[in-house]
């Protein structure tokens, strides 16, 4: 497992367009914003949370690929962003080769985890990896490294369906390779609260899961939406708007875990 000395959480939905990429992209803003030294690590090849802080496809030399293919360290791929004490291991379509590429290695699903048991890592307070919206080579070697798996769930219809998969995914994942993996919490997304749907997902997930639900509701918001287009993240681009409170919150609620985590 990674060092203790820091904390790694994986930000993870097999689902796509459940809020997982802005997710990451606003948690660490705020994590940063009051101080931590925090690092993305973006697992998607479509690179959003990259492209999200403003990191053109041009200035991405190195990646994530690079850093998995163990060719580069951290120090090496990691590119400053427009926020104060947020960094980025930025994605190119290179992750694409990377599960053809390893699958015949032994040690293809411990390659990230690898990466950040290197001293360097520890230069960070909290690193997010951005997986991709499906369970791949690449969502299994975010699982081996992090201490906790954070789940953005989308208030729609199937959204415990879909949960209920994720948790058994969770679950393999700690019986095979890593055992002391959590489940960090999950944030309810993209709330409305004018829809009865909504409110009624919100209460099967909070009654099925109870305190691992965050308190903390992502609402619908334009600005939040509007934000990647510009590079910068909700936080940045208007942070009086609902969205970007509510990630504010949500940050306040990682770190409050966290303390409780150390003191039990």
């Amino acid at each position: 497992m990674a060092s203790e000395k820091n904390r790694i959480i994986t930000i993870a939905n097999q689902k796509g367009g459940v809020g997982k990429t802005t997710t990451a992209i606003n948690l660490a803003t705020a994590l940063a914003a009051i101080g931590e030294r925090v690092l993305i690590v973006d697992l998607d090849p479509q690179g959003n949370a990259s492209t999200g802080l403003g990191i053109d496809r041009r200035d991405r030399k190195l990646s994530s690929y690079d850093l998995l293919m163990g060719s580069h360290g951290i120090l090496e791929t990691v590119v400053e962003t427009a926020v104060p004490n947020l960094y980025i291991v930025p994605s190119t379509m290179d992750l694409l080769g990377f599960e053809m590429e390893i699958a015949q290695k032994s040690d293809r699903v411990f390659r990230l985890r690898r990466a950040l048991q290197q001293d360097e890592a520890l230069a960070f307070s909290y690193i997010l990896v951005d997986c991709p919206p499906s369970f791949n080579l690449l969502t299994m070697n975010a699982m081996a490294a992090a201490h906790s798996v954070l789940v953005p769930l989308q208030c729609e219809f199937f959204a415990l369906e879909g949960l209920s998969q994720l948790l058994e995914t969770v679950g393999q994942i700690r019986q095979t390779v890593n055992p002391a993996l959590d489940i960090q919490g999950i944030v309810l997304t993209m709330f409305d609260a004018r829809n009865n749907l909504a409110q009624q997902v919100v209460h099967d997930v909070r009654s099925h899961l109870g305190e691992k639900v965050y308190h903390t509701l992502i609402p619908r918001n334009v600005r939040v939406s509007e934000a990647p287009s510009y590079g910068k993240p909700a936080i940045l681009y208007d942070l009086k708007c609902a969205g970007s409170q509510a990630y504010l919150q949500l940050a306040s609620e990682v770190i409050q875990r966290e303390r409780q985590r150390k003191a039990a």
